[in-house]
């Protein structure tokens, strides 16, 4: 049986179409690369734990999240817990920089190994390592398709579950 689990992650897109990831690691899924965010508190909406996550990752104030872009479910092994969890998945436009100020405590407690912006194509790669939700270069894709087109969002796919790759 698994734990039911709140999550929500923001999508960074620079002015290029970069976007911005954190490279993670789970005992079950191994390393994987994924938006800010995490875990909603009690109390929080998904908006406001994208947005408090956004702050702790990545130390940046500055950035709220957009529009919705997706919700998935998928499993993993969370600090030694198995859970089920239900994200949320906003989108914003941001500049390219790094993480801000110190960011470590969260990285540490989160498993985050790394950072770095992806361009679409390396998005794209089928040998790049495992992302979160798996159908992130296509949401990428859609999104910046409507910016060009003058919508700020897309209407939200709503995946339900999703395995995580083998690891």
């Amino acid at each position: 049986m698994r734990t039911p689990r709140q999550a929500a992650r923001t999508v960074v897109i620079d002015p290029d179409g970069a976007v911005f990831l954190l490279r993670s690691d789970n005992d079950e899924v191994g390393p994987h690369w994924n938006p800010p965010g995490g875990g909603i508190d009690p109390g929080e909406t998904p908006e406001q734990g994208a947005r408090r996550e956004l702050r702790e990752e990545t130390g940046w104030h500055d950035l709220s999240p957009g529009p919705l872009l997706c919700t998935w479910e998928h499993d993993f092994t969370r600090m030694g817990v198995p859970v089920r969890q239900s994200e949320h998945i906003y989108v914003t436009r941001g500049p390219h920089r790094g993480p801000v100020g110190d960011v470590s405590e969260a990285h540490a407690q989160d498993r985050i190994l790394d950072w770095r912006w992806w361009t679409p194509a390396e998005l794209a790669d089928p040998k790049a390592e495992p992302l979160w939700p798996p159908t992130l270069a296509e949401l990428v894709t859609a999104i910046q398709a409507a910016w060009a087109e003058g919508r700020e969002g897309i209407d939200p796919v709503h995946y339900g579950y999703l395995p995580n790759p083998p690891h």
